[in-house]
């Protein structure tokens, strides 16, 4: 059990430092610059990356994914509840950022329950 886990880790290690191409977007401040450091699994170096909002680069795939799934901050509402005590809640994540590849689609992305897809057809 415990071999199957270390190369699953070594396949999602490996598959996480694959380069990949695309544009980064900066939500928040349109046109500024972002930087952060990263460093997804245990023993990694820590990396710092400054991305400019348009500008295309290439970056290992976990750091595609993190942009993508991990920069966001919650957006609060404040309701009452049915006795009458005042609470919050998180009605939607807010997106600092986004990376849009120019050459993968990471399957746990599509959502396959989309509607708006559209089929082509040739005429």
């Amino acid at each position: 059990m415990v071999i199957k886990k270390q190369k699953n880790l070594k396949f999602m290690r490996e598959k996480d430092q694959e380069m990949v191409r695309g544009v980064f977007h900066f939500k928040e401040v349109p046109g500024g610059v972002m930087e952060f450091f990263y460093s997804c699994y245990k023993g990694d170096d820590v990396v710092k990356y400054s991305l400019k909002d348009g500008e295309v680069y290439s970056i290992p795939l976990g750091v595609a994914k993190h942009l993508n799934k991990n920069c966001w901050y919650p957006v609060h509402s404040h309701a009452v509840d049915a006795s009458g005590r005042p609470i919050y809640k998180v009605n939607e994540k807010k997106h600092r950022c986004s990376f849009s590849s120019l050459e993968f689609i990471d399957p746990e992305d599509f959502d396959s329950t989309d509607s708006n897809i559209v089929m082509a057809q040739e005429v």
